[in-house]
């Protein structure tokens, strides 16, 4: 990459890298993301595993003890965070990197040299890839997942779970915020941006991912702690002057909220207004509302097909799911203020945290 410059060309020694992975319940998938690390092209001497368990009720903690190189740090909060995880995983090591990982990724072979490589260049404090879902045709909702994991390679705004960030940076920003239930990585991308360094994605693969979503239920769900987590960080932000995410909140509150509030304000004014030119007007009330909520499946098709590479069909499948998240999102945007307000933030439950594979003979 032409903004790197001149000093990756500069021959280093590899640094010593230390593997944080986290994960509640995670025995199905655990075992494949530890033998990724194993396995990837990279001294194995100088990695240091850790896996940070927190609270299963499942076999991950004795998964994980399995392998000798593995420290398990196993937690037992009543409500964890994926923020705890990594946190208590990067204080209880000490390279001078760390690479990020959820329990349900495989790591890739060539990522952390091609990262390490990046991580020549001084500016950079955290360098992340492209995430890929090992099964996008098994379910509409891991092809939904498969579009949206990524952003354009370059600098960037902000990065997810899986990245490697510099130790340096990690201690001058505290880690991560370890009371978010949601957008937990991209809230300490902010951070370490404010503290100077760049943040860079490589146009590399750098983990496969299983999102194991099959139902309507999971769905709608992630949707809600997505519009949770959008609330969370873009609040934070705003008190430190910044506009992160302030527009996608907007966005989601005029699509999602035109619908609802339309179609709310019409029972009522249905039943008190006098004329029946008057019903019929209120009665389009709510028709109204859609036609903003479903603007993305109206308007968008063409813009989704040119920059997700997809054909038309999957471009019209693909603008539907745009226009109706917004509405699990919305509530999740209310829940985070309704929690605000009354001191309640939303909280995770560790029976509800689990992690699955989306076929039975992975």
């Amino acid at each position: 990459m032409n903004m790197i410059g001149t000093n990756a060309a500069r021959v280093l020694p590899l640094p010593d890298i230390d593997c944080i992975l986290i994960g509640v319940n995670c025995s199905k998938t655990l075992d494949r993301c530890i033998d990724s690390i194993r396995s990837c092209d990279y001294p194995q001497k100088k990695l240091h595993i850790f896996y940070v368990d927190g609270g299963s009720t499942d076999s991950s903690v004795e998964s994980a003890g399995r392998y000798e190189e593995v420290t398990v740090i196993a937690l037992d909060p009543e409500y964890p965070t994926p923020g705890m995880g990594r946190n208590a995983g990067w204080k209880n090591s000490m390279s001078p990197f760390v690479q990020f990982l959820d329990s349900d990724t495989i790591l890739d072979a060539r990522w952390l040299r091609k990262a390490v490589e990046a991580m020549a260049d001084e500016r950079f404090g955290a360098v992340t890839g492209m995430r890929q879902e090992m099964y996008p045709e098994r379910t509409v909702y891991n092809w939904i997942g498969n579009i949206e994991w990524n952003g354009a390679a370059g600098l960037s705004d902000c990065f997810g779970g899986d990245v490697l960030i510099r130790r340096a940076a990690l201690e001058k920003t505290g880690g991560y915020d370890e009371t978010l239930v949601g957008g937990e990585d991209p809230e300490l991308s902010r951070r370490v941006i404010r503290a100077g360094w760049q943040i860079v994605r490589l146009d590399a693969l750098m983990t496969k991912h299983d999102l194991a979503m099959t139902t309507i239920n999971q769905y709608l769900r992630r949707a809600f702690r997505s519009g949770y987590g959008f609330a969370a960080v873009s609040h934070r932000e705003s008190r430190a002057g910044s506009a992160f995410w302030k527009y996608d909140v907007l966005k989601i509150v005029i699509k999602a909220g035109s619908f609802l509030g339309f179609t709310v304000l019409a029972v009522p004014l249905f039943v008190l207004v006098p004329s029946n030119n008057a019903k019929i007007i209120v009665a389009l009330f709510p028709f109204a509302g859609l036609m903003v909520m479903l603007s993305p499946r109206l308007f968008k098709t063409g813009k989704f097909m040119r920059e997700n590479n997809l054909n038309r069909i999957e471009a019209k499948r693909y603008a539907w799911h745009c226009s109706v998240v917004v509405v699990p999102q919305f509530f999740g945007i209310i829940r985070f203020y309704v929690g605000q307000f009354f001191n309640k933030p939303l909280k995770n439950r560790r029976r509800n945290l689990k992690t699955g594979i989306s076929t039975s003979d992975t």
